[in-house]
Protein backbone atom coordinates (compact mmCIF):
# COMPACT_ATOMS: atom_id res chain seq x y z
CA UNK A 1 0.00 0.00 0.00
CA UNK A 2 2.98 2.90 1.05
CA UNK A 3 4.77 1.79 -2.61
CA UNK A 4 1.24 2.65 -4.00
CA UNK A 5 1.00 5.93 -2.46
CA UNK A 6 4.40 6.62 -3.31
CA UNK A 7 4.11 5.62 -6.75
CA UNK A 8 0.85 8.14 -7.47
CA UNK A 9 2.69 10.65 -5.33
CA UNK A 10 5.62 10.52 -7.89
CA UNK A 11 3.01 10.10 -10.79
CA UNK A 12 1.23 13.65 -9.45
CA UNK A 13 4.70 15.41 -9.44
CA UNK A 14 5.72 14.65 -12.94
CA UNK A 15 2.75 15.46 -14.66
CA UNK A 16 2.52 18.71 -12.73
CA UNK A 17 6.23 18.96 -13.82
CA UNK A 18 4.67 18.18 -17.55
CA UNK A 19 2.32 20.96 -17.16
CA UNK A 20 4.42 23.37 -16.06
CA UNK A 21 7.21 22.98 -19.12
CA UNK A 22 3.74 22.92 -21.33
CA UNK A 23 2.72 26.44 -20.23
CA UNK A 24 6.18 27.96 -19.84
CA UNK A 25 6.79 26.49 -23.26
CA UNK A 26 3.38 27.43 -25.08
CA UNK A 27 2.14 30.79 -22.76
CA UNK A 28 5.66 32.07 -22.41
CA UNK A 29 5.93 33.66 -25.94
CA UNK A 30 2.28 34.54 -25.38
CA UNK A 31 2.74 35.89 -21.98
CA UNK A 32 6.05 37.97 -23.54
CA UNK A 33 4.45 39.45 -26.54
CA UNK A 34 1.65 40.73 -24.08
CA UNK A 35 4.21 42.28 -22.06
CA UNK A 36 5.97 43.77 -24.84
CA UNK A 37 2.50 45.41 -26.44
CA UNK A 38 1.98 47.11 -23.19
CA UNK A 39 5.29 48.19 -22.37
CA UNK A 40 6.48 52.07 -22.72
CA UNK A 41 10.36 51.12 -22.08
CA UNK A 42 11.88 47.34 -21.70
CA UNK A 43 15.44 47.06 -21.65
CA UNK A 44 17.46 44.22 -20.73
CA UNK A 45 18.48 43.10 -18.10
CA UNK A 46 15.24 43.67 -16.68
CA UNK A 47 12.85 40.76 -16.45
CA UNK A 48 9.63 43.23 -16.69
CA UNK A 49 8.93 46.40 -18.87
CA UNK A 50 10.48 49.67 -16.88
CA UNK A 51 7.45 51.61 -17.56
CA UNK A 52 3.78 50.96 -19.10
CA UNK A 53 2.19 52.56 -21.83
CA UNK A 54 -0.50 52.38 -24.77
CA UNK A 55 0.93 54.59 -26.90
CA UNK A 56 1.52 52.31 -29.88
CA UNK A 57 -2.39 50.59 -29.23
CA UNK A 58 -3.07 54.50 -30.38
CA UNK A 59 -0.72 54.58 -33.04
CA UNK A 60 -1.64 51.21 -34.75
CA UNK A 61 -4.97 51.59 -34.53
CA UNK A 62 -5.16 55.38 -35.49
CA UNK A 63 -3.75 54.41 -39.01
CA UNK A 64 -5.96 54.55 -41.56
CA UNK A 65 -4.45 51.54 -43.77
CA UNK A 66 -3.97 49.57 -40.73
CA UNK A 67 -7.91 49.74 -39.62
CA UNK A 68 -8.55 49.32 -43.86
CA UNK A 69 -5.97 46.21 -43.58
CA UNK A 70 -7.87 44.60 -40.52
CA UNK A 71 -11.44 44.79 -42.28
CA UNK A 72 -9.99 43.46 -45.70
CA UNK A 73 -8.65 40.57 -43.86
CA UNK A 74 -11.72 39.39 -42.21
CA UNK A 75 -13.66 40.17 -45.14
CA UNK A 76 -11.23 38.14 -46.83
CA UNK A 77 -11.68 34.96 -44.97
CA UNK A 78 -15.18 35.32 -44.39
CA UNK A 79 -15.80 34.61 -48.15
CA UNK A 80 -12.73 32.06 -48.46
CA UNK A 81 -14.21 30.05 -45.69
CA UNK A 82 -17.71 30.43 -47.83
CA UNK A 83 -16.05 29.83 -50.71
CA UNK A 84 -14.06 26.83 -49.40
CA UNK A 85 -17.52 24.78 -48.16
CA UNK A 86 -19.17 25.54 -51.34
CA UNK A 87 -16.56 23.89 -53.42
CA UNK A 88 -14.62 21.50 -50.83
CA UNK A 89 -17.92 19.79 -48.73
CA UNK A 90 -19.95 17.84 -51.76
CA UNK A 91 -16.18 16.83 -52.76
CA UNK A 92 -15.28 15.68 -49.45
CA UNK A 93 -18.59 13.72 -49.66
CA UNK A 94 -17.85 12.24 -52.56
CA UNK A 95 -14.30 10.88 -51.41
CA UNK A 96 -16.50 9.71 -48.15
CA UNK A 97 -18.92 7.56 -49.44
CA UNK A 98 -18.47 6.90 -53.58
CA UNK A 99 -16.43 4.65 -54.69
CA UNK A 100 -14.33 5.73 -58.30
CA UNK A 101 -10.84 5.05 -59.21
CA UNK A 102 -7.74 6.64 -57.76
CA UNK A 103 -10.29 8.15 -55.19
CA UNK A 104 -6.91 8.09 -52.50
CA UNK A 105 -4.71 9.43 -54.69
CA UNK A 106 -6.82 12.48 -55.21
CA UNK A 107 -7.69 13.04 -52.05
CA UNK A 108 -3.87 13.10 -51.30
CA UNK A 109 -2.86 15.71 -53.88
CA UNK A 110 -4.92 18.06 -52.08
CA UNK A 111 -1.53 17.75 -49.72
CA UNK A 112 0.85 18.67 -52.45
CA UNK A 113 0.33 22.49 -52.00
CA UNK A 114 1.68 22.03 -48.40
CA UNK A 115 4.49 19.43 -48.91
CA UNK A 116 7.06 22.00 -51.10
CA UNK A 117 7.67 25.58 -50.84
CA UNK A 118 4.66 27.47 -51.62
CA UNK A 119 6.85 30.57 -53.66
CA UNK A 120 7.48 28.13 -56.22
CA UNK A 121 3.63 27.19 -56.43
CA UNK A 122 2.67 31.09 -55.87
CA UNK A 123 4.75 32.08 -58.64
CA UNK A 124 3.51 29.49 -61.00
CA UNK A 125 0.01 30.84 -60.22
CA UNK A 126 0.66 34.50 -60.66
CA UNK A 127 1.84 33.46 -64.33
CA UNK A 128 -1.74 32.11 -64.97
CA UNK A 129 -3.71 35.36 -62.95
CA UNK A 130 -1.76 37.53 -65.07
CA UNK A 131 -2.70 36.10 -68.34
CA UNK A 132 -6.40 35.98 -67.17
CA UNK A 133 -6.25 39.36 -65.55
CA UNK A 134 -6.18 38.07 -61.90
CA UNK A 135 -3.37 39.79 -60.63
CA UNK A 136 -4.25 42.81 -57.76
CA UNK A 137 -7.78 42.03 -57.94
CA UNK A 138 -10.34 40.37 -55.06
CA UNK A 139 -11.00 36.92 -56.63
CA UNK A 140 -7.53 36.59 -56.98
CA UNK A 141 -6.46 36.83 -53.36
CA UNK A 142 -9.58 34.79 -52.69
CA UNK A 143 -8.14 31.91 -55.21
CA UNK A 144 -4.52 32.09 -53.80
CA UNK A 145 -5.92 31.84 -50.28
CA UNK A 146 -8.21 28.64 -51.43
CA UNK A 147 -4.83 26.77 -52.80
CA UNK A 148 -4.11 26.97 -49.27
CA UNK A 149 -7.15 25.52 -47.86
CA UNK A 150 -8.44 22.85 -50.26
CA UNK A 151 -6.48 20.30 -47.79
CA UNK A 152 -8.27 21.54 -44.54
CA UNK A 153 -11.74 21.11 -45.74
CA UNK A 154 -11.41 18.27 -47.87
CA UNK A 155 -10.18 15.88 -45.75
CA UNK A 156 -11.44 16.57 -42.27
CA UNK A 157 -14.73 16.57 -43.89
CA UNK A 158 -13.65 13.60 -45.76
CA UNK A 159 -13.21 11.95 -42.64
CA UNK A 160 -16.46 13.19 -40.67
CA UNK A 161 -19.16 11.98 -43.36
CA UNK A 162 -16.69 8.54 -42.96
CA UNK A 163 -17.48 8.71 -39.60
CA UNK A 164 -21.47 8.74 -39.93
CA UNK A 165 -22.56 5.13 -39.93
CA UNK A 166 -24.25 3.95 -42.68
CA UNK A 167 -26.97 1.78 -41.10
CA UNK A 168 -28.51 5.47 -39.50
CA UNK A 169 -29.02 7.13 -42.56
CA UNK A 170 -30.49 3.50 -43.99
CA UNK A 171 -32.98 3.25 -41.10
CA UNK A 172 -34.15 7.36 -42.26
CA UNK A 173 -34.41 6.01 -46.05
CA UNK A 174 -36.69 2.60 -44.40
CA UNK A 175 -38.79 5.49 -42.45
CA UNK A 176 -39.78 7.26 -45.81
CA UNK A 177 -36.62 9.95 -45.66
CA UNK A 178 -35.96 10.63 -49.24
CA UNK A 179 -32.13 11.00 -49.94
CA UNK A 180 -31.63 14.57 -49.93
CA UNK A 181 -33.52 14.52 -46.47
CA UNK A 182 -31.57 12.07 -44.98
CA UNK A 183 -28.48 13.79 -46.01
CA UNK A 184 -29.38 17.31 -44.09
CA UNK A 185 -31.61 15.50 -41.48
CA UNK A 186 -29.07 13.20 -40.32
CA UNK A 187 -25.43 12.60 -43.00
CA UNK A 188 -24.80 16.43 -42.81
CA UNK A 189 -25.51 17.54 -38.62
CA UNK A 190 -23.30 14.59 -37.27
CA UNK A 191 -20.94 15.62 -39.69
CA UNK A 192 -21.10 19.42 -38.66
CA UNK A 193 -18.40 19.14 -35.89
CA UNK A 194 -15.54 18.41 -38.17
CA UNK A 195 -16.89 20.51 -41.06
CA UNK A 196 -16.82 23.44 -38.04
CA UNK A 197 -12.68 22.35 -37.27
CA UNK A 198 -11.96 22.49 -40.96
CA UNK A 199 -13.99 26.08 -41.22
CA UNK A 200 -12.05 27.27 -38.54
CA UNK A 201 -8.42 26.22 -40.03
CA UNK A 202 -9.41 28.06 -43.04
CA UNK A 203 -10.38 30.85 -41.33
CA UNK A 204 -7.20 30.84 -39.33
CA UNK A 205 -4.87 29.91 -42.28
CA UNK A 206 -6.47 32.83 -44.99
CA UNK A 207 -6.25 35.32 -42.21
CA UNK A 208 -2.57 34.37 -41.84
CA UNK A 209 -1.55 34.09 -45.61
CA UNK A 210 0.90 36.60 -46.43
CA UNK A 211 3.23 35.25 -49.59
CA UNK A 212 0.84 34.64 -52.06
CA UNK A 213 -1.47 37.45 -51.24
CA UNK A 214 2.36 40.20 -51.41
CA UNK A 215 2.74 38.13 -54.75
CA UNK A 216 -0.80 39.13 -56.22
CA UNK A 217 -2.66 41.66 -54.88
CA UNK A 218 0.18 44.72 -54.48
CA UNK A 219 -0.39 47.53 -54.78
CA UNK A 220 -4.01 48.03 -54.03
CA UNK A 221 -5.36 45.46 -51.71
CA UNK A 222 -2.71 45.29 -48.16
CA UNK A 223 -3.90 42.21 -45.37
CA UNK A 224 -2.58 42.54 -42.03
CA UNK A 225 0.20 40.28 -42.45
CA UNK A 226 1.51 42.64 -45.28
CA UNK A 227 1.14 45.79 -43.29
CA UNK A 228 2.63 43.56 -40.22
CA UNK A 229 5.49 43.30 -42.43
CA UNK A 230 6.62 47.10 -43.30
CA UNK A 231 5.41 48.11 -39.81
CA UNK A 232 8.22 45.84 -38.02
CA UNK A 233 10.51 47.29 -40.59
CA UNK A 234 9.79 50.70 -39.85
CA UNK A 235 8.45 51.02 -36.37
CA UNK A 236 9.59 49.82 -32.81
CA UNK A 237 9.53 46.34 -32.01
CA UNK A 238 6.30 47.35 -29.52
CA UNK A 239 4.47 48.00 -32.79
CA UNK A 240 5.28 44.70 -33.92
CA UNK A 241 4.10 43.11 -30.63
CA UNK A 242 0.66 45.24 -30.83
CA UNK A 243 0.07 43.88 -34.21
CA UNK A 244 1.00 40.33 -33.38
CA UNK A 245 -1.89 40.49 -30.70
CA UNK A 246 -4.20 41.90 -32.93
CA UNK A 247 -3.69 38.86 -35.34
CA UNK A 248 -3.24 36.16 -32.86
CA UNK A 249 -6.97 37.33 -30.41
CA UNK A 250 -9.27 36.22 -33.64
CA UNK A 251 -7.32 32.48 -33.30
CA UNK A 252 -8.09 32.09 -29.60
CA UNK A 253 -11.28 33.55 -29.78
CA UNK A 254 -12.16 30.59 -32.25
CA UNK A 255 -10.68 28.53 -30.71
CA UNK A 256 -12.11 29.26 -27.44
CA UNK A 257 -15.98 29.41 -29.22
CA UNK A 258 -15.45 26.29 -31.21
CA UNK A 259 -13.64 24.06 -28.69
CA UNK A 260 -16.85 21.87 -28.51
CA UNK A 261 -15.96 21.07 -32.01
CA UNK A 262 -12.47 20.76 -31.82
CA UNK A 263 -10.77 17.09 -30.25
CA UNK A 264 -8.04 14.47 -30.90
CA UNK A 265 -10.19 12.12 -32.85
CA UNK A 266 -12.00 14.69 -35.05
CA UNK A 267 -8.20 16.09 -36.30
CA UNK A 268 -6.71 12.72 -36.10
CA UNK A 269 -9.33 10.96 -38.52
CA UNK A 270 -9.28 14.34 -40.38
CA UNK A 271 -6.05 13.36 -41.44
CA UNK A 272 -6.01 9.61 -42.60
CA UNK A 273 -6.73 9.19 -46.06
CA UNK A 274 -8.62 5.45 -46.01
Amino acid sequence: MGWYVRSLGARKVMEFVVLVVFVIFFLGPLLNLLLLAVSGKWQYPAALPQSWSLEWWQFVLTQDDVLESISLSFLIAAVVTICSIIVCIPAAYAFARIAFPFSRWFLFSFLLTHAFPKMGLYVSIAVLFYKFGLMNTFVGIVLIHMVNTLMYMTWIPSSAFRSVHRAQEESARDAGAGPLRVFWKITLPMAFPGIMVASIFTFLASLDEAQGTLLVSIPDFKTMPIIMYSIIADYPSTTGAVFSVILTLPTIILLLAARRFVSADVLAGGFQVK
